[in-house]
């Protein structure tokens, strides 16, 4: 057998067991996490830091209004509902998600 044949052959098995091993294990083909899940991630962190000075001027505001007596009740009520759903939007994903077992 030809020596420049045997040294391809050697090379084109080293090469195919590499691929085989990076394709076997992730750790080591450097798979990351699944983009979707780093992009809806970063959405929440970046709505929850919008939402936060917003939503304490609306309670500081509401607080104004039912100062004064110029609120309906149900506008409060609607607002601390929709706080408590932003920012505890991950607990209820959570929570729903372990009772159908996902």
């Amino acid at each position: 057998m030809n020596v420049t044949l045997l040294n391809a052959a050697i090379r084109t098995t080293c090469a195919i067991a590499v691929i085989a091993l990076l394709a076997g294990i992730p750790d080591l083909a450097l798979a990351q996490a699944s983009p979707f899940l780093t992009g809806a991630n970063a959405l929440q962190a970046n709505i929850l830091a919008w939402l936060t000075p917003i939503a304490i001027i609306l309670v500081m505001v509401l607080g104004a209004l039912a100062m004064a007596n110029r609120i309906s009740w149900g506008w409060v009520i609607t607002s601390i509902l929709g706080i408590a759903l932003a920012f505890g939007s991950a607990q209820i994903v959570a929570w729903v998600r372990g009772m159908f077992g996902v």
